[in-house]
């Protein structure tokens, strides 16, 4: 049996248990100075348009009557767009353009989407700018009923007779640019052709929720999503009567985000704000209160639509057959197959899932699709859901689910039903790593406390909630999972090893990697006991310990493993194995922290093809070699070859994971990293600030992670200038370091030389000097001489040295870092261009103090014999350092006057200090600036 024990990879991302998915350590930090330092991960492994709502109005000409009423001539009632309609500016485009062909031929353009996203409004929007249409009808598509009155009362309106049949006669006999507005053609049910006028002439525009309506314009039909949130920003303040501030901007803008900037919920939201003049604390209420302000009608409104959000849907749920509202407040599977393989004693839960399940089971007792499509089909019908043909998943707009789950029948039993499906339905294969994120939605929703899983699905929901970036839950789930598998099997059970070695793969995410650490090395001695040192499972528990060394910044202790792992795979299973590559990114990763760009490089550029050929571009495998490349990059100096791989790494992990996820803020922080290189500081800052208050909320204040991105965003103030708002960040990094990782991890001593830089940017060199003397040995003892962050404290100490006027000893540390830069990182590398610049500017201040010897030489002797012994003159030694620095220690004029002396000594004195003034202004100039480093 081969044990599928979490193999983790150092960087930027990070699955955990059995088959892995890989993440090298991305340089995560720095934006500033030269090189910034990552961190290691290893683990295993849109917002649409929209517009605003005044629903069921009519336009200039359209005539009706209710069905029921007598028939009466109409009167002609005016209605035009609500007045506080926003964006859609690409469906109106597009409705333009369509329109604007082939006159004198009848077109139909459909609008269709869900419930309460302002499909009427747009096609109201659109009939009120275009010019060139005679008459305009609406049409009540609600019914069959509803669409014989209002053919009826077009035949009515235009004294053609009194009867449905009169006003088709008319549209087929009036040869003009006439329209007919399909509106709320909802019902799946009903076909609606049968009610188009038989001409080839007219103009019909249809809305409806039902997708499949698009068969009548296949190629002129636009889906009706949410509003961007610009646009949806700007409907809810001017539903809620606000002024457009910054103030109120910002404060709609959290609002409309967590509305998911529906239009119908946005202008409900707009009509509570201006009901109770509550902007500021909206968010709050609504959070306390979603189901009961969704259900809420506005006491005013803007239009004569009747429904609310929750309203609107519910109206589609009752259509709904009772398996499919079912299926609609779950969803889903692989559940069908795990409960036909599993009989036995159930829980009443189970039970329920049972039977659920069963109604996709064909009659040959096993897993039907066409049943599963049919259901699906049914729901999509109402765009309930929405099915993705490309990526074969299925989409819920985030304010359906939250209905979904408030409206559960049997609460209790409902959800403890629907979490076993889900439990049931999770694949624990490699593969299956974006569809266990994709469960977190409704891992939230059906589980709110995980202590309430079924014992059976402890470790399925653990898998689910570290790919969602859930670590504490998870780490709830694998201690008891570890607990039972002691308890039921012993502590040397593979299956023992294996939860073991999940809880430590999420130690690690949490930061605890001593603890990490601890696990790992027990699980590799029972595997090489159990399974000898060559087979997979040790070797997978190999590179994991390895990880946890990278984290502990014992980067000379991983290598050995690592390299050992890499030897092993290319012989047992070959260079092109998915895990032949993951042990080849770990090793590149370390290389990447040993300072060893150039042999780091060409095995991640080996990676990447491989998985590009084998995974495609957007798998997160392949998502993550990319990224690691990008990083190597910047680390060699290649910052414009690394921003595109970033840029095109944190526009498919958005797409793929959400903005909120770990590796999707870890790119986020990269390319701020490589912004900041690029001296685009103002962009990293923006970049930074949306980091850290992700990862606080996330991971909390004292996670690693949190306190990178705290690191990140100092050294961004320092490179802007703010070092007094640097300062206090860098202290708290620093001392939670001390405390979190100890004194001697390289991630404390990059938080000392950052804070030491700092130091040294506001003038106070005595605190700085100490600081870079204690990072400078450290590194010495941990990364040897030639390491680049090593030649980075020996570059910062210099530039203390230099500028408290030691510049001899300044030129020795720099002679030193020049020709080793020269040497590790190639001439052309940006740390080596600065480590000249600085040795030149130290020159110049030596040549400087060269020719002003004789100067400081005829003060001093002039001194001695004024003073004629009364007074001790400097000594020559010391005013020559006094004017190598620059600094204070040489009598000032008006020290020189207050000694009294005869005119014509007190001239000459005079005029030698104002030239040692007037150099040492110059050498104000020729100040260095401390490197700050990356985190």
């Amino acid at each position: 049996m081969s044990l599928p024990i979490a193999e983790m990879q150092t960087g930027t991302h990070f699955h955990i248990y059995g088959k892995s998915t890989w993440y090298k350590s991305c340089s995560e930090g720095g934006t500033g100075g030269p090189g910034g330092a990552g961190d290691q991960h290893g683990g295993e492994g849109g917002s649409g348009e929209g517009g605003a709502l005044i629903f069921g109005s009519q336009i200039a000409n359209f005539n009706f009557y209710s069905h029921g009423q007598e028939p009466r001539q109409p009167s002609q009632i005016e209605h035009i767009t609500s007045q506080i309609f926003q964006g859609r500016e690409e469906i109106l485009d597009k409705m333009q353009q369509y329109f604007s062909q082939e006159p004198k031929k009848r077109r139909i353009f459909v609008l269709h989407g869900l419930g309460g996203s302002g499909k009427t409004q747009v096609a109201l929007k659109f009939l009120e700018s275009i010019n060139g249409f005679t008459k305009r009808f609406f049409v009540n598509a609600s019914s069959p009923e509803a669409l014989k009155t209002s053919f009826m009362n077009i035949a009515i309106s235009q004294s053609f007779g009194k009867t449905p049949e009169a006003g088709f006669q008319w549209l087929i006999s009036e040869n003009k640019e006439w329209t007919l507005l399909f509106d709320n053609a909802d019902d799946p049910k009903l076909k609606l052709s049968p009610f188009f006028p038989q001409c080839t002439h007219g103009n019909i525009i249809i809305t409806s929720r039902n997708p499949q309506l698009a068969a009548y314009g296949p190629a002129s039909h636009s889906q009706v999503g949410d509003l961007d949130k610009e646009n949806a920003a700007l409907l809810l303040l001017a539903r809620a009567v606000k002024e457009h501030t910054d103030e109120n901007h910002t404060l709609a803008m959290g609002i409309v985000q967590e509305l998911s900037c529906l239009p119908l919920a946005i202008v409900q939201a707009g009509a509570y704000i201006a009901k109770f003049k509550c902007l500021l604390d909206y968010l709050h209420i609504y959070r306390q209160n979603k189901e009961e302000l969704l259900r809420q009608h506005p006491d005013q409104t803007l239009d004569d639509y009747e429904w609310t959000v929750y309203t609107t849907w519910q109206i589609s749920f009752e259509e709904l057959s009772p398996v499919a509202a079912q299926f609609l407040q779950s969803i889903f599977a692989n559940a069908t197959q795990w409960i036909l393989n599993n009989e036995g004693n159930e829980t009443e839960s189970m039970g329920e899932a049972r039977k659920f399940l069963q109604n996709f089971v064909s009659g040959s007792g096993s897993w039907s699709k066409q049943y599963f499509r049919n259901i699906v089909a049914e729901i999509e019908e109402y765009s309930l859901i929405q099915s993705q043909e490309a990526s074969g998943t299925l989409d819920m707009h985030p304010l359906v689910h939250l209905w979904c789950s408030s409206t559960l029948p049997d609460e209790g039993t409902t959800r403890a039903c629907m979490a076993n499906v889900v439990g049931m339905a999770m694949d624990l294969g490699p593969d299956a790593y974006l569809e266990r994120i994709r469960m977190i939605a409704h891992i939230n929703v059906l589980v709110p406390d995980f202590t309430v899983v079924n014992s059976q699905f402890w470790r399925q929901y653990a898998w689910m909630y570290h790919a969602g970036g859930k670590f504490e839950q998870a780490k709830g789930l694998c201690e008891l999972d570890l607990q039972r598998q002691r308890e039921l099997l012993g502590k040397h059970h593979p299956a023992t090893l294996m939860a073991m070695g999940n809880l430590a793969a999420t130690y690690g995410k949490l930061g605890r990697y001593r603890e990490a650490e601890l696990l790992k090395l027990s699980v590799l001695k029972e595997c090489q006991k159990i399974f000898g040192d060559g087979h997979p499972d040790t070797l997978k528990a190999m590179a994991n310990l390895a990880v946890t060394y990278g984290q502990l910044g014992r980067y000379r202790e991983a290598e050995p493993l690592e390299i050992s792992v890499l030897k092993e795979r290319q012989k047992l299973l070959g260079d092109g194995h998915p895990d032949t590559l993951r042990a080849m990114a770990n090793l590149a990763a370390t290389y990447g922290k040993l300072g060893r760009y150039r042999e780091a490089e060409p095995l991640e550029l080996s990676v990447l093809k491989e998985r590009q050929k084998l995974l495609g571009d957007d798998h997160p495998d392949t998502l993550l070699a990319m990224a690691n490349l990008a990083c190597t990059y910047r680390d060699l100096g290649w910052c414009r070859e690394a921003e595109p791989l970033e840029t095109s790494v944190l526009k498919e992990r958005q797409k793929l994971l959400g903005d909120g996820h770990p590796d999707t803020l870890r790119a986020m922080s990269n390319l701020a990293a490589t912004y900041g290189k690029l001296g685009r500081y103002r962009e990293a800052e923006d970049l930074e600030t949306s980091v850290l208050k992700e990862r606080q909320k996330l991971l909390g204040d004292g996670h690693p992670d949190t306190l990178r991105a705290m690191a990140n965003l100092a050294v961004t103030y320092g490179q802007l200038g703010r070092h007094r708002e640097a300062e206090p960040l860098e202290i708290s990094v620093l001392k939670e370091r001390q405390k979190l990782l100890g004194d001697g991890h390289p991630d404390t001593l990059s938080a000392m030389a950052n804070l030491a830089a700092t130091y040294g940017q506001l003038g106070r060199y005595r605190e700085a000097e100490p600081l870079e003397i204690s990072v400078l040995k450290e590194r010495q003892k941990l990364l040897g001489d030639d390491h680049p962050d090593t030649l980075r404290a020996m570059a910062n100490l210099a530039i203390t040295l230099h500028s408290t006027g030691r510049p001899q000893k300044a030129e020795n540390l720099q002679l030193k870092v020049v020709a080793k830069c020269r040497d590790v990182l190639g001439t052309d590398h940006p740390d080596t261009l600065n480590a000249t610049k600085d040795l030149r500017a130290t020159q110049h201040v030596l040549a400087k103090a060269k020719d002003s010897e004789k100067p400081a030489k005829r003060i001093s002797k002039l001194l001695s014999r004024e003073l004629d012994g009364a007074l001790s003159a400097p000594s020559v030694s010391s005013i020559d350092n006094d004017t190598k620095f620059g600094h204070s220690h040489v009598m000032s004029l008006s020290t020189t006057q207050a000694l009294n002396f005869k005119p014509s000594v007190n001239n000459q004195i005079q005029k030698l200090l104002t030239w040692h003034q007037d150099w040492a202004l110059l050498l104000l100039d020729q100040e260095l600036s401390h490197k700050m480093e990356g985190c």
